[in-house]
């Protein structure tokens, strides 16, 4: 006597208006999420044109900032940055491995999951999200090469620096290390890109080691310079 098999609908929702756009029939009972995509767009093409290919969605575009920030990052270390030390102690290479990748893959899996919800406000929230994270990853390399030229006459050369003719440097007028804020700024944008409660923890606990590095360096400023600037902060104009 032969088993019988039995299969589910599913219906298929607008995430946005939460209309019925079309039902998908024998989906087996052991089918994932990933399996009744597949179906839907195998069944439905006209649901997933060519131009939807190309929209991204939050976690393809969390992918390509995150990946960019670090891309940056790697070319600052080689063609802009000067290191007053030639090499960095073995622990502080283990802790550094260990923070960003495991951040990273704790990010990875949140973002990326199955169950992963979209930003509350939709395309608006990230598309405001990633021009001001652009603006600060923009504002953040401005300020590394600034740094950079201030050394002209070597890494150990310490002079105070001062807005240019670049507007990303006119932090210069109120903080110590705008490198340092313009960092953070890229961090929450990302944050409120994703709306994922691991990467706001990682900028809470960037945030926290930024504030602590932006002090030291701005106590030095001081201690050196007796005409510097008394109006700037650390890292976060007129508070902080």
């Amino acid at each position: 006597m032969s088993s019988r098999v039995t299969f589910f609908e599913v219906e298929i929702l607008d995430y946005k208006t939460k209309k019925q756009l079309c039902f998908l029939d024998k989906v087996e009972p052991h089918a994932s999420i990933n399996d009744i995509r597949l179906m839907f767009h195998k069944f439905y093409p006209q649901w997933y044109p060519a131009r939807q290919s190309m929209r991204l969605d939050p976690s393809n575009l969390a992918c390509i900032c995150h990946s960019s920030h670090y891309i940056k990052r790697l070319i600052e270390i080689i063609f802009v940055h000067r290191f007053s030390h030639g090499t960095m102690p073995l622990k502080s290479i283990f802790k550094n491995c260990f923070f960003y990748w495991g951040f990273a893959a704790w990010l990875a899996y949140y973002i990326n999951h199955p169950l992963y919800t979209p930003p509350s406000y939709g395309q608006k929230q990230i598309n405001f999200s990633l021009i001001t994270f652009l603006l600060c990853e923009a504002g953040n390399f401005s300020i590394h090469v600034e740094l950079n030229n201030l050394r002209g006459n070597g890494p150990k050369t310490r002079r105070i620096p001062y807005p240019t003719k670049n507007p990303f440097t006119w932090l210069f007028f109120f903080v110590s290390c705008p490198n340092y804020t313009y960092e953070v700024g890229a961090w929450i944008s990302f944050t409120i890109m994703t709306q994922c409660v691991p990467v706001g923890l990682f900028t809470l606990v960037g945030f926290v080691q930024m504030t602590i590095w932006a002090k030291d360096k701005h106590c030095t400023y001081v201690r050196e310079f007796k005409d510097y600037p008394s109006l700037r902060m650390p890292i976060i104009p007129f508070l902080l």
